[in-house]
């Protein structure tokens, strides 16, 4: 009888907030819209795939061979030939406003050399204040140098009569689970877990502090409403919300994005359900500390979001940081459901192979609920 009127009271509790939730269209756009708007933002901003990069060249040989090397150059997507200049000091003032990252500078006598047999240089030059930009870039104009340098030596080897030529070392690579290297099929998976880290505990930060601000919480109060009760009823439409919008955005992912989902939905929804139920916990933790609505949502905001993007190896590698950020990432559950996300939707991976995320993410939603819990109080303030 007395788990038959918990659960009535559970479910009245989550009813109620489900009728505010409905009633106040602030809360609805908070919980709906935003998550949309957050990923279509961030998918389209943030692309660290580096291609047509703004790229001068300063001709002085104007040789047959200086004009094809600057073909080869132009007929690549990484590389965006924009500007043919006359004179050195076009280069700085090119950088200088940003116009170009690279400057390709050919000597007067790049071709004599090179059918001299003497060493033909080119110079690169870059701009190294975007400096990924810059290394890729010159990656980009290095591997073709070397394509062109092979190219005219097997022609030279084969009008010598050397028709095949054995190289000692050739790589074979194969790049599996991202074939195209597409920075969207990592990106939007950690776009996904930050919005969700910080949506979760946003809407639940201002279930507890509302009631107070509105008095309705000495109402609970005086029914014989428990503890684990209302954090339960609480907790419960929450989490079905913000479920709702992990399926939403992923499924944006897929179609907008073109970000593959190879593994299995229903493991991925499960195993990020234990994320959502520990990140809406930390809301109503919160909520029951703050007592006020507009504290409530600046601590939740600064709690889920700063360290969900510094320390869950979203965007910086967590292997480059010293030894004790290394150990504070680990109380970071966005670095877990990043690592199941990609894992799942990239390789098709499951639950055998993710135990160690779980059991992180099962000790996170049960440490947090606790704490919910012991922090909500159902007597008035002193």
């Amino acid at each position: 009888m007395r788990i038959h009127g918990s659960i009535i009271r559970i479910f009245a509790l989550a009813d109620k907030e489900w009728i505010q939730v409905r009633r106040d269209f602030r809360s609805l756009i908070l919980s709906v819209l935003l998550p949309v708007l957050l990923l279509l933002l961030f998918g389209y901003a943030l692309n660290m795939d580096v291609k047509r990069v703004s790229t001068a060249v300063y001709d002085q040989d104007k040789s047959a061979l200086s004009r094809a090397l600057v073909d080869r150059l132009s007929h690549t997507e990484y590389l965006s030939i924009n500007h043919h200049l006359k004179s050195q000091r076009e280069i700085d003032a090119l950088i200088d406003r940003g116009d170009v990252i690279l400057a390709v500078v050919i000597p007067p006598s790049f071709e004599s050399n090179y059918m001299s047999g003497k060493r033909a240089d080119i110079q690169l030059i870059v701009d190294g204040a975007d400096s990924t930009s810059a290394m890729v870039a010159t990656g980009y104009v290095k591997a073709i140098l070397f394509n062109i340098n092979r190219d005219r030596k097997m022609d030279e080897l084969n009008r010598a009569g050397l028709s095949r030529l054995r190289m000692p070392v050739e790589v074979q690579s194969r790049v599996w689970y991202n074939p195209e290297l597409k920075s969207r099929n990592f990106i939007i998976p950690g776009i996904v877990v930050l919005i969700m880290a910080i949506i979760s505990a946003l809407i639940t930060a201002l279930t507890i502090s509302r009631e107070w601000e509105r008095g309705t919480m000495e109402s609970l109060i005086s029914t014989p409403v428990r503890k684990f009760e209302l954090f339960i009823g609480k907790l419960l439409p929450y989490v079905l919300i913000a479920l709702f919008d992990l399926i939403l955005t992923l499924t944006l992912g897929y179609f907008i994005f073109d970000v593959p989902v190879r593994g299995s939905f229903v493991e991925l929804y499960t195993m990020a359900l234990l994320f959502l139920i520990g990140t809406c916990s930390i809301g109503i933790l919160i909520s029951s500390a703050a007592r006020t609505q507009v504290v409530s949502v600046q601590a939740a905001i600064l709690v889920t979001y700063l360290p969900s993007l510094i320390l869950s190896g979203f965007v910086f590698p967590i292997k480059n940081m010293p030894i004790l950020v290394q150990a504070i990432s680990y109380l970071v559950p966005a670095k877990y459901l990043i690592h199941i996300i990609k894992a799942v939707a990239l390789k098709g991976v499951g639950y055998t192979l993710l135990w160690i995320q779980v059991v992180f993410l099962v000790i996170f939603a049960f440490g947090v609920g606790v704490l919910s819990l012991r922090k909500l109080s159902l007597r008035l303030p002193e």
